[in-house]
């Protein structure tokens, strides 16, 4: 096993509790560093601090496994997926699909295991995952015996980590549209094309969140996907509520998700751009009492961060001029560039130039089972921001 000497500030970092060794940290290399290979992780004076993986063609060229020198086996796997399972469990999650592993947030760096049902939604982050997976993955299948698996690896970020893009069967084929409940709303999901690995899972909780403001309320569901949102706001009384998608298949499946929460009378959804349609609804005058906007990233790398700021300043004060006084919106970023309080501050500007005043009802983050690192900023992404227009 390869040695690996930090410097000072890899040191404090990973002392101060982060995972991830940058190639800018690592002062010496003792043997020979092979792409997903475990490693022996040294400070100053040759202090033991820890073990993990490496992949010396990345940015992050150690992710760390453990700070014992122990085992990375079975044992060690079975340790680590129980108590991230038990986590779960402790949270009583009122759905059928759940996030069961969420990498580094569950000390299990590159490994994403999501459940629905009783299948099973796997993707491999990293070459040190995909190195050790012939020990973790029987793990899996003895744990849980899940009916089937589906191999979700068609994430950018494998491409940084020298991968190739995948989506696959593990075993034997099997039919991978499924319905899921969520609180007494049922999704239809194709695990093989949706989002994510499905279903946006990390939004459940501010799905539900918005159900004591929707009784007897106009809803605007914008980015509406499959309906989230959108289903939730009609199952508590929304009086009436329109979806808008730019994506043809989600507006489909959201009119379908419809039929199965028999609330087609109430909910309806469209094809359009968010942008030009927001316009249109404020040339015509009209106005609701809850909207929500749930786009998608608007940058994945830190320099764009100025223009998605533009692209959430946009909708935003487009969404605030339609909205009735005593009207709540519900605005989401899942960028992680664009931090919890520069997000904050976008809304303000909004408001400003909307010429509206808003009340801060919460500041919200992802669902409980994509948990958040103290220390790890990377692990918290979502912020959900619920406001009253005065």
């Amino acid at each position: 096993m390869a040695r690996i000497l930090l410097r000072r500030r890899g040191e404090r970092r990973l002392l101060r509790g982060h995972p991830w060794i940058y190639r800018a940290d690592v002062e010496d290399t003792e043997g020979s560093l092979e792409k997903g290979e475990l490693v022996d992780i040294y400070g100053a004076g040759r202090r033991f601090l820890g073990r993990g993986y490496a992949n010396p063609d990345s940015q992050i060229t150690i992710r760390l496994l453990t700070r014992a020198p122990e085992p990375i086996d079975a044992a060690f796997f079975r340790q680590r997926i129980a108590a991230a399972r038990a986590h779960r469990q402790r949270l009583a999650i009122p759905s059928t699909a759940i996030r069961i592993v969420y990498a580094e947030a569950d000390a299990l760096p590159g490994l994403i295991v999501d459940a629905y049902g009783d299948i099973l939604v796997l993707q491999i982050l990293t070459a040190g995952m995909e190195r050790l997976r012939g020990v973790w993955l029987p793990v899996i299948q003895e744990d849980f015996h899940p009916r089937g698996i589906f191999l979700r690896n068609d994430v950018p970020s494998r491409l940084l980590e020298g991968l190739p893009l995948q989506k696959a069967f593990l075993d034997d084929p099997f039919d991978p549209v499924m319905i899921i409940e969520e609180e007494g709303v049922r999704f239809r999901v194709d695990i093989t094309t949706g989002q994510k690995t499905g279903l946006f899972l990390d939004q459940r909780n501010n799905r539900l969140a918005v159900r004591p403001f929707a009784a007897d309320r106009e809803v605007l569901d914008c980015f509406c996907y499959t309906g989230g949102f959108a289903l939730h706001a009609a199952r508590a009384g929304a009086r009436r509520v329109e979806g808008i998608d730019s994506s043809e298949e989600a507006v489909t499946a959201a009119n379908g998700n419809t039929g199965l929460n028999a609330l087609a009378e109430r909910c309806s959804f469209r094809v359009g751009n968010v942008f030009d349609e927001l316009r249109k609804l404020n040339d015509a005058g009209r106005h609701f009492d809850l909207i929500i906007l749930d786009p998608p990233a608007f940058t994945k790398s830190k320099e764009a961060v100025a223009a998605a700021l533009r692209g959430y300043k946009e909708i935003n004060l487009r969404a605030m001029k339609l909205l009735t006084p005593g009207g709540i919106l519900v605005t989401s970023s899942c960028s992680y560039h664009v931090n919890e309080a520069t997000f904050l501050e976008m809304l303000e500007d909004a408001a400003a130039d909307a010429n509206v005043r808003c009340r801060v009802l919460g500041v919200r983050t992802q669902s409980a089972d994509h948990p958040i690192l103290l220390g790890v900023k990377e692990t918290k992404y979502l912020k959900c921001v619920f406001l009253e227009r005065l």
